[in-house]
């Protein structure tokens, strides 16, 4: 998304923050000048992450050597992501990635945080973060999988199509129709069910999921 922005010139009306970077001091003068508003409004968590990120810039060994200070750099990661999603989502929806969800231990906190504090409402390849609980309907997603898993290219079973891409399309589709089948839309669960199922047949989770909101409907 990066190079699509800033190369292709696609949507530049988001702010798209990759939360790799951020471990990155040069990354926030990107942000600053792209982004100027969202640094503002949380700019005490941010100036507080930068000024220890630069002194493991300057000499990561004495973190890898002090437990204290891993707690602390770690510690003020969190609470500045944390306050860039509370301050985003008060001026404008807020999305994140599955990855995060599911992050190694350097994220994990995130991930817990964000479970407790909001609802995830699948939409296309992204989780809303969503501040109450009731139901949030968005159009039918038009994902576009043509040489994904429809046999008109190939891929090795090593290839990151099939380790990462692929994943990511069928989980979204049955976050979804997990999502609706939650607040009793089965018909448009089964759908989204359906397409997860024909990019990849032997998904489970996606079978249990048809067959319940089939079931659902059957019922009088």
């Amino acid at each position: 998304m990066f190079y699509a922005q800033e190369i292709e010139q696609r949507r530049r009306d988001v702010k798209v923050v990759d939360v790799n970077l951020l471990r990155r001091s040069w990354y926030f003068d990107y942000l600053r000048h792209a982004f100027p508003g969202m640094i503002e409004r949380s700019r005490e968590k941010i100036d507080a992450f930068v000024e220890i990120l630069k002194e493991w810039e300057r000499d990561p060994g004495a973190f890898a050597r002090d437990q204290l200070l891993t707690q602390r750099i770690t510690a003020a990661f969190f609470e500045m992501l944390r306050s860039i999603v509370t301050n985003e989502n008060r001026v404008a929806p807020v999305y994140i990635t599955r990855d995060l969800l599911f992050a190694e231990r350097t994220n994990a906190e995130l991930g817990r945080w964000i479970n407790q504090n909001y609802q995830l409402v699948p939409q296309g390849l992204v989780f809303n973060l969503a501040s109450d609980q009731t139901f949030h309907d968005s159009p039918d997603p038009h994902l576009q999988t043509r040489g994904l898993a429809d046999g008109t290219v190939r891929f090795e079973k090593d290839d990151v199509i099939n380790l990462k891409v692929l994943p990511v399309y069928t989980s979204m589709l049955i976050n979804r129709g997990s999502y609706l089948a939650l607040f009793n839309q089965h018909e448009r669960g089964i759908v989204a069910f359906r397409e997860a199922l024909a990019l990849d047949p032997s998904l489970a989770a996606a079978r249990e999921g048809l067959a319940e909101s089939a079931a659902k409907l059957r019922k009088p």
